[in-house]
């Protein structure tokens, strides 16, 4: 059903997936340009002014955020078992990143005392897309660790529904179960603009995290360094490394988890086993039939699905590596030995009980992952997205003077004499 390659087509195999992004699109740049401006210039009129124009809606500074009763309508539309199932992911998700959590610390010296203090950000925003895309999980992944960071106010905004409300009710839900303080039903790039700058419905956050389409993608892109962001994702990305101690039915289900999500998402497995290789194939061609979302799995495998085939689990780990996936399942019989040459994945899955759907759900770890290759240089949203480190330093006169000359030496060597002389001053030994 897809291509079998050899370990000399890796490279190629890195190029593609790597090259997939939507983001380099001109003429959507510049569009998305020209609304952060106008949304920063103007504020709530031209915020409601596109809201109108892209998603049909009308909206006031009166209706723009979503109400209590709302909130308590989509409650009682959900059901028992799934508000059972989101509150055992929050209590799961909270606990893991708990885990992450850094303190204020100071070591006392002789003399200077040197250390780090821990600041949870103000205020974060956090977007979710509408329609089939406002996964409720990812409302969590989001949320949470913000929550467990300490921040003060959390803002959600999401595209509005057709009929004015909020396009997921489920979504709805899941931020107020994660605490969310405001939810705002504006989206796109817009709504990104409005978080980033401010208006005077939306208030102005530090950073703002969430998925979205190409053109909230880029409003990221365009807005940092006004505001951080969580990242500027791409498609969604699996590799499968697996041995002949794999059962291929396993193994060809988890690379459809990921196929079904999007046409550009890629679905990879690298093997020594040509068995297995062989097998799954046959397992992809008979689970896709069965699938609903049938059509997008096929563009999907079609376009970047996968299979190579290396000589021995060691170069399967390359293979890996130069891809840095998004999601890494080890699939083989000992996973904690192979586990030592993985260098590069946003999130690892060990062993075959591990499957990625797990961490996208209950497991407890962040699925906001970096994708396309980034996995080189990123880590999964945590914690410390959410809080800033500033650096303490406190110096008694005695240490000050002992090193005093050394600190002269090295500002002027820079030809930075005012630095200099700000620690000359203190010791009459003034620059003239």
């Amino acid at each position: 059903m897809i291509p079998i390659l050899s370990s000399s087509d890796a490279q190629a195999l890195q190029t593609r997936v790597m090259e997939r992004s939507q983001l380099q699109n001109d003429d959507i740049a510049a569009r998305v340009k020209e609304i952060v401006a106008r949304v920063r210039t103007v504020g709530d009129a031209a915020l409601f002014e596109y809201t109108a124009r892209f998603d049909h809606v009308e909206v006031t500074a009166d209706t723009v955020q979503v109400t209590r009763e709302e909130i308590d309508a989509a409650y009682a539309a959900a059901s028992p078992e799934w508000l059972e199932a989101m509150r055992e992911a929050a209590r799961r998700i909270t606990l893991f990143h708990e885990k992450q959590k850094q303190n204020t610390w100071i070591d006392f010296q002789p003399g200077i005392s040197l250390g780090q203090k821990i600041t949870p950000l103000s205020r974060v925003g956090v977007y979710v897309p509408g329609g089939t895309a406002a996964y409720p999980s990812s409302v969590l992944m989001n949320v949470l660790p913000a929550k467990v960071a300490g921040v003060k106010e959390i803002i959600m905004v999401t595209p509005p529904g057709k009929n004015g409300g909020a396009s997921s009710p489920l979504a709805v839900v899941a931020a107020d179960i994660a605490g969310v303080d405001k939810i705002f039903r504006v989206g796109g790039a817009q709504a990104i603009a409005a978080l980033a700058f401010g208006t005077e419905s939306i208030p102005r956050v530090d950073t703002i995290t969430g998925p979205g389409n190409i053109y909230v993608a880029n409003a990221k892109r365009e807005v940092f360094g006004h505001v951080g962001i969580d990242m500027v994702a791409g498609p969604s990305e699996v590799l499968v490394i697996a041995d002949s101690s794999a059962d291929p039915r396993y193994v060809a289900a988890d690379l459809l988890s990921q196929a079904e999500h999007d046409p550009l998402a890629a679905a990879i497995l690298v093997t020594d086993s040509e068995t297995l290789a062989a097998a799954v194939d046959a397992e992809l061609a008979w689970q896709t039939a069965l699938l609903p979302r049938c059509e997008v799995v096929e563009k999907s495998l079609s376009a970047y699905g996968t299979i190579v085939v290396a000589n021995d689990l060691p170069a399967c780990a390359d293979i890996a590596n130069q891809s840095a996936p998004e999601h890494l399942e080890l699939s083989v019989a000992d996973p904690y030995a192979l586990l030592p040459l993985i260098c590069n994945a946003g999130a690892l899955f060990l062993g075959h009980w591990s499957p990625e759907p797990l961490g996208d759900y209950l497991a407890g770890p962040n699925h906001v992952l970096p994708t396309s290759g980034t996995a080189r240089f990123f880590s999964p949203l945590s914690v410390d997205d959410f809080v800033k480190k500033s650096s303490i330093i406190c110096c008694t006169r005695e240490e000050l003077e002992k090193v005093s000359d050394q600190v002269i030496l090295l500002a002027q060597q820079e030809g930075l004499d005012a630095h200099a002389n700000a620690v000359a001053i203190r010791f009459g030994k003034e620059i003239r």
